[in-house]
């Protein structure tokens, strides 16, 4: 199944984002180029086997997508799911935000003197 059409799971995104490798590969490809396997494998000075298992685990969890040009596969940045990353994010904020809320109204705090 394609990553246009499979369920991004949170959990597997921020599991491939808890590599510092898998981090520096997502901030290289986030300017939007496709970049092969290996141009990315001199770029951080890595074999072409350790790369591609980085890029396996971030297409798994779709922030990666790959096309063939020829013989070679080209790896991009999907955003989709550091998107949905930052809105799982955003509503644990706002949870916390609103249970803080709460607890200085339950102690008072928004009362005028």
């Amino acid at each position: 199944m394609g990553n246009a059409t499979r369920k991004i799971h949170t959990a597997e995104v921020f599991g491939a984002l808890g590599d510092e490798t898998r981090l520096k590969l997502v901030s290289t490809l986030s300017d939007g180029q496709g970049r092969s396997i290996s141009d990315l494998a001199s770029g951080f000075g890595m074999s072409r086997q350790a790369v591609t298992k980085h890029l396996k685990v971030l297409e798994s969890a779709g922030l990666v997508s790959n096309d063939r040009v020829g013989r070679e596969s080209r790896y991009r940045l999907d955003p989709r799911a550091l998107g949905d990353a930052q809105h799982y994010l955003d509503a644990i904020s706002r949870h916390w935000d609103e249970a803080i809320e709460r607890l200085k109204a339950f102690l008072g705090e928004d009362q005028a003197p």
